[in-house]
């Protein structure tokens, strides 16, 4: 289902007057002077498109925060020579226009579009840029398009540059697109994510949070900073009960700078599930991340968000995962996962880790048919209640081995796997992800 084949349907009664003009609410309003009748600004024509209308937007830079409460089509268009919108921050800087479902009295959110209480807001063909956003503090959460109780299609958009000034590089802030729901309000999102191009945040690229999310995550390019002190990044994460399936993405480029491997801090991740069961994480490419792909169960996250307290039951397979630096590729911090037919080449402590220190995990897990090449060891078996079989290893220390770290000391290997180090005692970090 795309954006362009929504139906659209007629007039609401709603009165809007821009300049000289008085616009009643019609099936489809213009953003700019490519088609009658129009408006100047994003929110004006989303104001008098009314429910189930149609905002096409002209190409050009528009600078405004957008808040949508009703069923909406709103879709960049080409005209001339040009195909390029671009919602960015005013020129006075974002302000704060939602909250945080998780802690709402603690973490106000600028959101650049905000979709509130919505059944069906599909958004095409259009760039949010964080630029210019002069957010002065760690608490206020900057979000590209964030999803709140409500769902929708988000199909060919661009969300870029979702980071805070200079001197605020160490908050957890700045998120390409945010879908959260349930948490006290019993609501619900569901929202596909497709066909799209999230980079430059500087926490997470997309998140879908709590137990009334659910998203179908496919065929987007997710891009973090490369080597950062900013934040530890999450290119995506599916976090405290929330549903998804993530298939034939590319996400690359999750590096949190001042990690080491004996640092029992903050890590990066190109695909954190956190908190959450019976995620589809299939076909997908990661390149240059700390993790690869991590599932971790976590018993804090509270009844009302996960009943099962855990983050089990995720199926990983079919994806190819190149140059994890310093830690592993595939991380099960979780139980009864089923892990099959991945390739993973370069990955620095293992290729797929078995992990215990979440508590009792790394137990039940079905791994087979995968493959490894390069690596300190091919499986890092943390417990040993696992039905392992299939493993093609290659140029690796250690095919399989007990434990939950991998040490790489001299030699030739040590020149070209990066030096890792630490200890058994669960003190390696994870992915943080945005609670």
């Amino acid at each position: 289902m795309k954006c362009a084949n929504v139906l659209r349907f007629g007039v609401t009664g709603v009165a809007l007057v821009c300049g000289a003009m008085t616009l009643s609410a019609a099936g489809t309003i213009y953003v700019g002077t490519c088609g009658t009748p129009n408006t100047t600004t994003v929110q004006a024509a989303v104001t008098a498109a009314g429910a189930n209308g149609t905002v096409r937007i002209c190409p050009g830079v528009y600078y405004e925060q957008v808040k949508i409460t009703t069923n909406l089509n709103l879709t960049g268009v080409a005209s001339g020579t040009g195909s390029e919108v671009v919602i960015t921050s005013p020129t006075k800087g974002v302000v704060a226009n939602s909250a945080d479902l998780y802690s709402p009295s603690s973490l106000p959110v600028a959101a650049q579009i905000l979709v509130e209480n919505a059944s069906s807001v599909n958004i095409s063909n259009v760039i949010v840029d964080g630029t210019g956003n002069q957010i002065a503090t760690c608490g206020l959460d900057l979000r590209g398009i964030y999803y709140q109780n409500a769902s929708g299609i988000l199909n060919s958009v661009v969300t870029r540059n979702q980071e805070l000034p200079t001197g605020y590089g160490g908050c957890q802030s700045g998120q390409g697109i945010f879908v959260q729901s349930g948490y006290s309000t019993k609501g619900t999102a569901n929202v596909i994510i497709e066909n799209s191009s999230v980079h430059a945040y500087q926490k997470n690229g997309i998140t879908v949070d709590g137990s009334g999310a659910s998203a179908n995550i496919q065929n987007n390019y997710v891009a973090g900073q490369g080597s950062t002190t900013n934040a530890a990044e999450n290119g995506i994460q599916i976090s405290d009960g929330a549903a998804a399936s993530i298939i034939n993405n590319v996400v690359a480029d999750d590096i949190w700078a001042p990690d080491t491997a004996t640092d029992t801090g903050d890590a990066a991740s190109g695909i954190l599930i956190y908190a959450s069961e019976n995620v589809l994480v299939q076909s997908n490419t990661i390149s240059t991340t700390q993790y690869g792909i991590v599932t971790v169960s976590d018993s804090t996250s509270g009844t009302s968000n996960n009943p099962q307290g855990l983050g089990d039951h995720t199926t990983i397979s079919g994806n190819k995962i190149q140059n994890t630096e310093i830690f592993d590729a595939i991380d099960a911090c979780s139980n009864s996962n089923t892990i099959a037919g991945n390739i993973i080449t370069n990955a620095t402590e293992s290729g797929i880790h078995l992990d215990s220190t979440c508590g009792s995990t790394g137990k039940n897990n079905t791994v087979s048919l995968n493959s490894v090449n390069e690596s300190c060891a091919g499986i890092l078996e943390g417990s040993t209640s696992n039905n392992i079989s299939g493993l093609a290893t290659f140029n690796v220390l250690n095919t399989t081995l007990s434990g939950n770290t991998c040490s790489v000391s001299t030699g030739v290997q040590a020149a070209v796997i990066p030096l890792v180090a630490g200890t058994s005692s669960g003190t390696t970090p994870h992915p943080t992800p945005v609670r």
